[in-house]
C-alpha cells in the first residue's frame, strides 16, 4: 500500500512539473508542489549576498547580481530536486562569525525540516575562511563582469558556469 502511494505521489509530482510548475522557489504556489512531492526534493540552495553602500559599491552589487542570476539558473536546471531559498544577505561590515552563526541557524532549521543537502552559492571569497564551520556545502565562484558583456555572450558565459555547477552539485549529492 505504501509503495503504491509513493508511486502515485511521484506521478502527481511529474504531472505538476509538466504543467508549468517547473521551478521550486520560495513562493506559495511552488510550496504546494513541494508539499506533494517532499520526498523528492532534498536540496536547499541559498545564495549568499553581501549588502553595503560603503566601500566598492559596484563590486558588491555585481556580486549579488551575478549570484542571483546564477542561482535562478541552477534552480531552473535542477527543478524538482532543489528549492531555491531567498538570499541570505549580510552587511559587508558584519563580523563573519556572526553571519556564519546566523546562516548555520537557517541550515539547522532546514535540516530539521528534512533537507538532506544545503548548498550555498557566493562570489564573496571571505566565506572560504569559515567554510569548514558551515552546516552545508559552499560553492564559491568569481564574479563575472556581466555589466559590460553583450547579451548573447552572457548566455554563453552562464552556460559555461552551469557546466561546472552541474559537476559540483553531482559531487555534493554523491557524498
Amino acid at each position: 500500500m505504501a509503495k503504491n502511494r509513493k508511486k502515485e505521489m511521484k506521478m502527481i509530482f511529474v504531472q505538476q512539473m509538466g504543467k508549468g510548475a517547473d521551478k521550486m522557489k520560495w513562493i506559495t504556489k511552488d510550496m504546494d508542489v513541494y508539499l506533494q512531492a517532499k520526498e523528492y526534493v532534498d536540496t536547499a540552495v541559498i545564495p549568499l549576498i553581501p549588502v553595503s553602500l560603503e566601500g566598492n559599491l559596484k563590486n558588491t552589487v555585481s556580486m549579488g547580481e551575478f549570484i542571483t542570476i546564477l542561482s535562478n539558473e541552477v534552480e531552473r536546471q535542477f527543478k524538482g530536486r532543489i528549492i531555491l531559498f531567498p538570499a541570505f544577505t549580510y552587511s559587508n561590515g558584519e563580523v563573519l562569525d556572526i553571519a556564519k552563526n546566523r546562516l548555520n541557524q537557517w541550515t539547522s532549521d532546514l535540516i530539521s525540516g528534512g533537507m538532506k543537502h544545503t548548498i550555498f552559492i557566493t562570489s564573496d571569497s571571505s566565506w572560504k575562511q569559515v567554510e569548514a564551520d558551515l552546516n552545508g556545502s559552499l560553492i564559491w565562484l568569481p564574479t563575472l563582469p556581466l555589466e559590460y558583456v553583450e547579451e548573447k555572450y552572457k548566455q554563453t558565459m552562464l552556460q559555461d558556469q552551469m557546466k561546472q555547477l552541474v559537476t559540483l552539485f553531482t559531487n555534493i549529492w554523491q557524498r
